[in-house]
């Protein structure tokens, strides 16, 4: 693995770890927010590898998807696709509160399975294109 895509890699199971810890204290915007930094890391770890390439500074899940091409099963795409709109607001809120009570414990979890489930599929990709 090239060094740049190790840091990324690094860098996304850092902050993967982040988010079971924010779930744990109960501060689950910010499990939102790192699940998907978490994902968007673990892409521009895989274009950096897979390509060669210096990944685009973007946040676009969608877009880094397509950079990469990658076909993902329909429900981690469905998921990705719910991810990079929520991060749009976990990074922006208009009305905090309401973000809040819109994050409840059970959400969070959710996302936070989910990410898991997208880094396994896109780490067993990586492995397999080698």
């Amino acid at each position: 693995m090239n060094d740049l895509s190790l840091n990324f890699l690094l860098s996304a199971e850092y902050d993967l770890t982040t988010a079971e810890y924010m779930l744990k204290t109960k501060r689950y915007v910010y499990v939102v927010f790192m699940s998907h930094m978490a994902i968007e890391k673990t892409l521009k770890s895989f274009i950096a590898e897979m390509l060669g390439e210096i990944p685009p500074r973007t946040h676009n899940l969608l877009y880094l998807l397509k950079k990469a091409d990658l076909k993902l099963p329909e429900n981690l795409l469905e998921f990705i696709a719910k991810i990079n709109n929520a991060s749009v607001i976990t990074r922006y809120p208009d009305d905090f509160q309401n973000l809040v009570e819109s994050y409840p414990e059970s959400v969070a979890q959710e996302y936070l399975l989910n990410t898991k489930e997208v880094i396994i599929w896109l780490k067993r990709k990586m492995k397999s294109k080698k």
